[in-house]
């Protein structure tokens, strides 16, 4: 409680007290304007990884129709990683902040009011990262199913497989991934059961580079049957629509854990047909190739091939993300109540890439004019 101001001795040492505080200050400052900046430089390239996600979907969609095209997923699992590993570091480094700010603080020091709101930024970029990063690198296809994926067979095997293009997880945390089959399927559908597993722990492969995957094989479905349809009925007999044109979903979930940060990730399949026997086969196809003609626009940059129907979707793809979302949608299940006609272009490149996938070369010109001819007649 000593007047001491005229003590030399004290009035030194707190001018060196305070030209320490200043640097500290500028220093913290410094440190937080270049998080600011990396964070801003993580956003551009975020968005640029969901751009060529998105290119990497519409190319799997046309390869489930026949088309040659390049769907490794090698290059996007480097940058993703990458990304999410240089945002956790940023996380790590935010925490360390938070504990020299225990250690010393002093009146308007910046950490006390940026490092809460840089940490929830910094947080809602990993939580996007991660929920695009889980993707369906092998959609729903039986063995020897004649390059036609996404038709099932009732009681016949089938395999699918989920991947995490962030190959960064917690070793000491057991990350489980469930499949679900038409968790908010529409009302009139028939309703399968998943036979054998349904749950399956995320596994890295032998390797770093063969990144994290969950590959379901040899499941089946089983259709439930409806008690009050009577001996003999589908139970689905009496639905909307045919049940070739029946869309069905299968969801992935997973239990991811690191760095102190957990979620459940989730992802779908593209939409699938499910039938009983293979007299439904062709008609199966047809609608499967329907849809995924028509259910892109390539020119619609960052529109969601089929939007979600319904009003108050629970899914956390319809609520509006901080971040541009696009290839994150609501498969339109109902498509096929009023299905879209067709242009003749893009029906006639798909009947090319369906020939190409069986006989290793497309339809020419003459070969595709003389179809058109045979469908609408001669000009």
């Amino acid at each position: 409680g000593e007047d001491r101001t005229s003590d030399p001795q004290y009035t030194q040492q707190v001018q060196a007290l305070q030209a320490k505080l200043q640097i500290l200050d500028r220093q913290r400052r410094e440190v937080l304007a270049q998080m600011q900046q990396l964070l801003g430089r993580s956003e551009t390239l975020q968005d640029f990884l969901q751009q060529e996600l998105g290119a990497w979907r519409e190319r799997q969609q046309r390869a489930c129709l026949g088309a040659t095209v390049d769907t490794r997923l090698r290059p996007l699992e480097t940058w993703f990683t990458e990304l999410g590993q240089g945002l956790f570091q940023l996380l790590q480094l935010l925490r360390a902040l938070g504990d020299l700010r225990q250690k010393v603080t002093y009146e308007r020091d910046p950490l006390k009011a940026e490092t809460p709101l840089l940490e929830q930024r910094l947080r809602e970029l990993l939580i996007y990262l991660l929920q695009r990063a889980f993707v369906v690198e092998q959609q729903p296809s039986m063995p020897n199913a004649c390059k036609r994926p996404l038709v099932l067979r009732t009681a016949s095997k089938f395999s699918v497989r989920a991947r995490l293009l962030v190959c960064l997880h917690d070793r000491n945390h057991r990350m489980e991934a469930k499949i679900h089959i038409d968790r908010s399927g529409p009302p009139g559908f028939r309703k399968f059961n998943i036979l054998t597993s349904n749950s399956k722990t995320l596994l890295a492969g032998d390797s770093p580079q063969d990144g994290l995957i969950c590959d379901f094989q040899y499941l089946t479905l089983k259709e439930q049957k409806d008690s009050r349809s009577g001996k003999g009925s589908k139970g689905a007999g009496e639905g909307p629509l045919v049940v070739t044109e029946e869309l069905h979903l299968i969801t992935f979930t997973l239990a991811y854990a690191y760095c102190g940060l957990e979620l459940e990730l989730e992802t779908s399949t593209l939409p699938f047909v499910i039938i009983s026997n293979n007299n439904q086969l062709s008609s199966a196809w047809a609608s499967i190739l329907w849809f995924n003609m028509l259910s892109t626009d390539p020119k619609a940059s960052g529109t969601p091939p089929w939007p979600c129907a319904a009003p108050h979707c629970p899914r956390p793809c319809c609520s509006p993300p901080r971040l541009p979302l696009p290839w994150s949608w609501c498969p339109d299940q109902q498509f096929f109540s009023t299905p879209p006609p067709a242009p003749w272009p893009r029906l006639a490149e798909v009947l090319s890439w369906q020939f190409e996938s069986v006989a290793e070369r497309g339809l020419s010109r003459e070969h595709l004019l003389m179809l058109a001819e045979k469908l609408f007649g001669k000009a």
